[in-house]
């Protein structure tokens, strides 16, 4: 069973979802959630979070600290260790599921995770066949899709990438936290994008 502090997780993320149109339009707060016994797994990144001291927001505060009081109970994703992205991206680019195969809960209609990144980091273009809407929790940073012009977003911005669209999120004075929603194509996951991207 989810641990107390998960439990609150999962109900900031509901309130939100109600709250903000652009999260319940890209898919509604799922109505089949079944809980799952999950083990934590601590990972260096997740120190990064504790130690943040610059995640700035107002409105969506009650989530940012939900994220992080949760961290503990939380499965720490290694999503690119067997590629070369090395090993200093996977020691600062922090990321566990809500609503995922290693998270609280799992779900047929929605994947949710929450993503942090410090200052000064570059995620490389990458690509996956499902769809993606990144929501600002706090903090800011560069989004760039393949085909589209950057965008600085803030809290309570959204990004929205298409099916296989490649895409990259950089850091540059701020660090970044974001909840990060999938529908469809749950089977598949993100691969870095080797051919060359026209942003």
């Amino acid at each position: 069973m989810a641990s107390e502090a998960f439990q609150l997780l999962l109900e900031e993320a509901r309130k939100v979802h109600a709250r903000y149109p652009v999260l319940h339009e890209f898919c509604p707060f799922p109505t089949d959630l079944e809980p799952l016994d999950t083990e934590p797994m601590h990972l260096p990144c997740a120190d990064r979070v504790y130690a943040e001291t610059d995640l700035e927001c107002t409105e969506l505060a009650g989530f940012r600290d939900a994220f992080i009081k949760a961290g503990p109970d939380a499965f720490w994703r290694e999503t690119y260790k067997e590629t070369n992205i090395g090993q200093d991206f996977l020691d600062r680019f922090a990321c566990y599921g809500l609503i995922s195969e290693s998270g609280g809960w799992i779900s047929k209609q929605m994947l949710g995770f929450f993503v942090y990144m410090p200052p000064g980091l570059y995620y490389p273009w990458h690509h996956h066949p499902a769809e993606e809407l990144y929501f600002v929790i706090a903090g800011e940073g560069e989004f760039m899709r393949d085909g589209e012009a950057p965008m600085i977003l803030r809290e309570g911005d959204a990004c929205f990438h298409k099916s296989n669209q490649p895409h990259a999120l950089e850091t540059h004075d701020m660090p970044i936290m974001a909840y990060v929603l999938w529908r469809n194509h749950f089977d598949v996951k993100p691969v870095l994008t080797e051919r060359e991207v026209n942003p």
